[in-house]
């Protein structure tokens, strides 16, 4: 937990730092890809589970259960290196939460899992953070009521357009897909035939860098691999958020899976608290930051430690399923 709140708080600031604005995205997603893939590997080999994992599988298998997801996973990785760039790291994280209101959406639809009353107020809550981090609504309205300058009490007049372009859109996209993508490993992961996670993580990592590899065909970042070359803009140091990445990428899983969902909610609001502290020195922690962070924070602790009582629903089709 304590390493999932370090690498959630310092990773918009090591990718901002040492992700170059222009370095090719893509090829920063593929060597990240390819890291996680071997990361997985490590870990299955160590665990002796690499001849079961591998038992009954196809390559229809394969595409089946990992294309969809590895495809969203892949898109999402590129949104959300583009909004490491231009945004401070606790706008980042805060922002990014928003994807515990898609996956929630995303859970219900692709599994018809609920949510309780105190959740469905949890996720109202990390929405309003995110439009007060944003100035959308001011702290004056939140808590007076009112504006000092005019009477209403949107103002979209501070969306600068390449920070709304090139920040905010990109991570709530981001959000978006993950919690689509998120759903769908679920399902696959905790179905009927469900999946060894090393392995399945194995398959999201060749799917997504064999999707990329083809998507460099006719992409901007293709055109820029063959004008200037693969290493284009790195640098030594731009390993450095692609493992931290990576690894962070197995803390999630080893406490979710020891520690429960509940207590990684707790470390990932311990990170966006780190995220300001890291942010503090640099550049400062605006009040709507602060405020917004506190709201993101309390959010998750709501939605963490109020679970739906009631399970999934699922639709009767005649037959058995397994939740």
């Amino acid at each position: 937990m304590v390493l999932l709140a370090l690498q959630f708080g310092f990773q918009p600031a090591l990718t901002r730092q040492y992700t170059p604005s222009t370095v090719c995205k893509s090829s920063v997603i593929l060597v990240q890809e390819c890291i996680k893939f071997c990361i997985a590997f490590s870990l299955l080999y160590l665990s002796g589970g690499i001849r079961s994992a591998r038992k009954d599988w196809t390559i229809y298998s394969w595409i089946s259960v990992a294309g969809v997801p590895a495809a969203l996973y892949a898109v999402q990785n590129l949104a959300a290196l583009l909004a490491y760039q231009n945004l401070d790291g606790l706008t980042f994280n805060v922002l990014n939460q928003s994807k515990t209101l898609s996956a929630a959406l995303c859970c219900y639809l692709v599994m018809g899992r609920r949510q309780s009353m105190m959740q469905v107020i949890a996720l109202l809550v990390l929405l309003l953070s995110a439009l007060v981090m944003e100035r959308i609504i001011s702290l004056d309205f939140l808590f007076q009521g009112r504006t000092e300058s005019s009477n209403n009490k949107f103002d979209l007049s501070l969306f600068e357009a390449r920070h709304f372009s090139h920040g905010v859109a990109p991570v709530l996209m981001a959000s978006f897909v993950s919690g689509l993508a998120g759903a769908i490993s679920q399902k696959n992961l905790q179905g009927v035939g469900s999946r060894n996670p090393y392995w399945f993580s194995m398959e999201l990592c060749a799917f997504s860098v064999i999707f990329l590899g083809i998507s460099l065909i006719a992409s901007p970042d293709g055109k820029m691999i063959q004008e200037k070359g693969f290493w284009s803009g790195w640098t030594p140091m731009t390993l450095v958020p692609i493992l931290t990445n990576s690894i962070g990428g197995i803390i999630v899983g080893l406490v979710t899976k020891y520690a429960g969902a509940v207590r990684k909610g707790f470390a990932l609001i311990f990170g966006i608290f780190i995220s300001g502290l890291v942010q503090a020195p640099d550049t400062g922690v605006t009040t709507e930051q602060l405020m917004g962070g506190l709201l993101a924070g309390i959010s998750l602790w709501m939605h963490a430690t109020n679970p739906s009582s009631g399970g999934s629903h699922q639709v009767s089709s005649g037959k058995p399923k397994k939740d």
